[in-house]
């Protein structure tokens, strides 16, 4: 004869099965701390663990009417659990490793923020005192990161044309940083960049 834990989730699973939202919360809340440490547990990452608990109890309403009820219901739903984890795993080990964050380089001694965006505002200013054709040059090669002979055919002019401009842009551009002191070394000591 079955248990009466057994006979309970049966039930609960039935009034799922019925499409009552109660007792879905109710088998997730029961279950859930369980689906989630064996989901922490495989994946070592908090925020994946939950999304991965979120898409365990997912597919478990989905699939709810194959639960096989001659069979314990934990081991089935922690198996949807596993399976969730090992899909996840996989996609990580097939995605190329990633840089770290500018956020996760940072360290108490990392690079000033305040500065950068400083630097950052002088580049602009600085810009918008190239002639126009520098500056849009300079803009697409190094911005929309297009090659020369994308920005020759984007302006209808010669790619020699669009070298030089786009390497006067940068002359200028330094030596305009240098002359308000925002780089070091002399505007006559810039060759190239």
């Amino acid at each position: 004869m079955s248990s009466p834990e057994i006979l309970d989730i049966r039930q609960l699973v039935e009034r799922c099965l019925e499409g009552d939202p109660i007792s879905m919360q109710e088998l997730i809340g029961r279950y859930r701390s369980r689906v989630f440490a064996l989901c922490y547990k495989m994946l070592g990452h908090l925020q994946d663990a939950e999304d991965t608990v979120q898409e365990t109890f997912f597919r478990v309403a989905k699939s709810l009417a194959r639960w096989d009820s001659t069979r314990d219901f934990e081991p089935w739903l922690l198996a949807i659990a596993g399976n969730r984890c090992r899909t996840l795993l996989a996609k990580r080990y097939k995605r190329p490793a990633h840089e770290p964050l500018i956020e996760e380089q940072l360290a108490d001694d990392g690079p000033d923020l305040q500065a950068a965006e400083i630097l950052a505002e002088e580049v602009r200013l600085a810009l918008r005192g190239l002639r126009m054709e520098y500056r849009r040059a300079f803009i697409l090669f190094h911005d929309h990161e297009m090659s020369y002979a994308e920005i020759a055919g984007e302006m209808q002019c010669p790619l020699g044309t669009v070298k030089t401009w786009v390497h006067r842009a940068r002359r200028e551009l330094i030596a305009c940083l240098q002359e308000r002191g925002v780089v070091g070394g002399a505007p006559h000591a810039v060759h190239s960049v």
